[in-house]
């Protein structure tokens, strides 16, 4: 079974390497060990996807909540992990930075942290602000007796602030900051990235969603891509099977969703293999 060191440095030399690489998202330890058989290099966990199996929408998970998941996460598989933190539950910069021991004690090797405020009045907080709360995060990850990468989300384009060059300033800033990756979620044209990739230099992650057909791994790896994650999508999806086959039972009395179904061999020899 690898270290957490070991995993660190192979999670940051993914990240170095010249290749674009896929970080998908899970949910669960479950849905994680599904991930890991299929070959993915490293899992990313997501914020909403912990919340939907809560029963709750997201930004409604606590801090206990996300790290408790992320622990189940990091202890299912041999993969390197990294969470989404979302503003590492805290305004004050000293107190998001107190997190990242937290987050590191799970299992992780790294997490991302937002300038969202969650506060929909000021839905992202002013550029001083966030960069200083950037600054605490990294020094709290470069405290670390390992390699934690830290992801700095500009949340702008989530938040109805469709500002590119604002973005871009933020971006540059959390990397002047010591930021490991920059993403900005909420892009949705191959250019806009582009635009990201030139104007930066550290490796730039792209959430692609479900409802973005136009948008493929071989074309965000041509403008520079270096990572790309796809939030709650795949959660979004596996719920989507539960509610086609619950239709189906609850309005047509039918149980022909049987053939779309997880084959049973499979799944119990993927999720009864243990570790390495």
């Amino acid at each position: 079974m690898p270290t957490q060191m070991e995993k660190a440095h192979r999670f940051r030399a993914l990240h170095e390497g010249p290749n674009t690489f896929v970080i998908p998202n899970p949910w669960d330890a479950g849905s994680a060990k599904i991930l890991a058989s299929l070959g993915f290099e490293a899992l990313a966990t997501t914020s909403a996807g912990v919340a939907y199996t809560l029963g709750r929408v997201d930004g409604q998970v606590s801090r206990d909540e996300a790290l408790a998941n992320a622990a189940a996460i990091c202890a299912a598989t041999d993969l390197p992990v990294s969470a989404d933190l979302e503003n590492l539950y805290a305004h004050a910069p000293d107190v998001a930075a107190a997190t990242i021991p937290s987050a590191a004690a799970t299992g992780l090797v790294g997490c991302s942290i937002e300038d969202a405020t969650g506060d929909p009045a000021h839905p992202i907080y002013p550029f001083e602000v966030a960069v200083e709360r950037v600054k605490a995060a990294v020094a709290a990850a470069r405290a670390l007796p390992f390699p934690f990468m830290l992801t700095a989300r500009a949340e702008n384009f989530l938040h109805g602030r469709k500002d590119l060059a604002d973005t871009i300033t933020r971006l540059k800033a959390y990397a002047a900051a010591g930021a490991d990756v920059l993403y900005a979620p909420g892009l949705s044209e191959l250019s806009q990235f582009e635009d990201v990739v030139r104007a930066t230099s550290k490796p730039v992650n792209a959430l692609v969603p479900p409802g973005l057909p136009h948008l493929t791994v071989r074309d965000l790896s041509r403008v520079g891509v270096r990572r790309i994650s796809v939030g709650a999508g795949l959660a979004r999806a596996a719920l989507g099977g539960l509610l086609a086959a619950a239709e189906e039972i609850k309005t047509h009395g039918t149980f022909t969703y049987g053939t779309a179904t997880f084959p049973p061999a499979r799944l119990h020899a993927i999720l009864g293999k243990p570790r390495s």
